[in-house]
């Protein structure tokens, strides 16, 4: 199987876009902050590469390595944060949205290496949906014209798979099948083709196990568009947790969270919303992200990683109740 060339610090990987654009950020202004969060992000990044840990072996440091991973994304953060960064770098270009993608993988890259190197981390295009679109039948007994539908998601850990498919003699009329020879398959360039050798169409695409989405703040809209998100995953791959991270909450006590389809919703901050304009008033008391929300996060993931999925209902029947809580 081909490897990805994912890169999984994509908050790293936006600077270096900003900082090699050939038009924009062209400016003094812009070269000046660019390269004071370089020189800030190139300290946080390093540290938090040599910092290792969480495993998936419980310690008694766990929590502390983590409360590490925390402080330095807090003073990263605050760093980049400020008024005249905020305002020179707005939402549209995700500078500030793609800081929690990259401290994702930092607190969970231990974890998922001791999965094995295929473990696949970071931010993806996901698979969704698959359909079939073969332009008449008589080419559909062919080949099955496969197309593999795809989601973007913040950050997952899952795994990636490559699948043929092809037209095939209908058992009750396939009396000798002769000898089964083995195709030379061609592997795909990329995630988003498909190659066809012969009547063979072979596809790559990544499985979410876990999925996480990344937000400034959540409002009642945000949250709708995540539940239905994690109920697509969810009816395709029914071992999967869905996740939603934010530093602020723009929700209202009337909202049922019951009804949503998320497994978990974290507000690192512990805070609600307030508009950016308002965080730079000298009387906003903007609270910390807080360690234990994160540590809470690190344990729920690598329980779902570690847990034995099988169950079913003769496992269930054995205990009186079905569904695992």
């Amino acid at each position: 199987m081909p490897k990805s060339d994912r890169n999984p610090l994509v908050h790293g990987s936006n600077l270096e876009q900003k900082e090699n654009h050939r038009t924009k950020y062209r400016d003094v202004n812009s070269k000046k902050y660019l390269t004071e969060i370089r020189t800030e992000y190139d300290k946080w990044r390093l540290a938090n590469l040599e910092l290792v840990g969480p495993t998936s072996t419980p310690t008694a440091q766990d929590d502390a390595i983590i409360a590490t991973r925390v402080e330095l994304l807090s003073k990263y953060k605050d760093f980049l944060d400020q008024q005249h960064y905020a305002e020179k770098f707005d939402s549209r270009s995700n500078l500030h949205s793609s800081v929690l993608e990259e401290f994702l993988y930092y607190l969970f890259k231990d974890l998922v290496r001791d999965f094995g190197e295929n473990a696949l981390i970071g931010k993806s295009h996901t698979f969704k949906d698959i359909f079939f679109v073969p332009p008449k039948y008589s080419e559909m007994l062919k080949r099955p014209y496969a197309r593999i539908e795809k989601k973007d998601h913040d950050f997952v850990i899952g795994a990636t798979i490559q699948v043929s498919f092809e037209a095939a003699t209908p058992p009750e009329k396939d009396e000798n099948p002769g000898e089964i020879l083995p195709l030379l398959k061609e592997e795909p360039e990329n995630y988003s083709e498909v190659t066809v050798t012969g009547n063979t169409e072979t596809h790559i695409f990544d499985i979410p196990v876990v999925a996480i989405e990344c937000k400034k703040y959540l409002d009642k809209t945000m949250l709708e568009g995540s539940s239905r998100a994690a109920e697509d995953l969810k009816a395709r791959n029914p071992n999967s947790l869905y996740v939603v991270l934010m530093e602020w909450i723009k929700l209202t006590s009337d909202v049922n969270l019951r009804k949503y389809k998320v497994d978990q919703i974290y507000v690192l901050r512990q805070q609600k919303n307030t508009d950016r304009e308002f965080r730079y008033e000298e009387k906003y008391v903007k609270n910390s992200i807080n360690p234990v929300v994160v540590q809470h996060l690190f344990h729920k993931v690598r329980k779902h990683l570690k847990m034995d999925w099988t169950g079913g209902i003769e496992h269930g029947i054995e205990r009186g109740w079905l569904i695992d809580e």
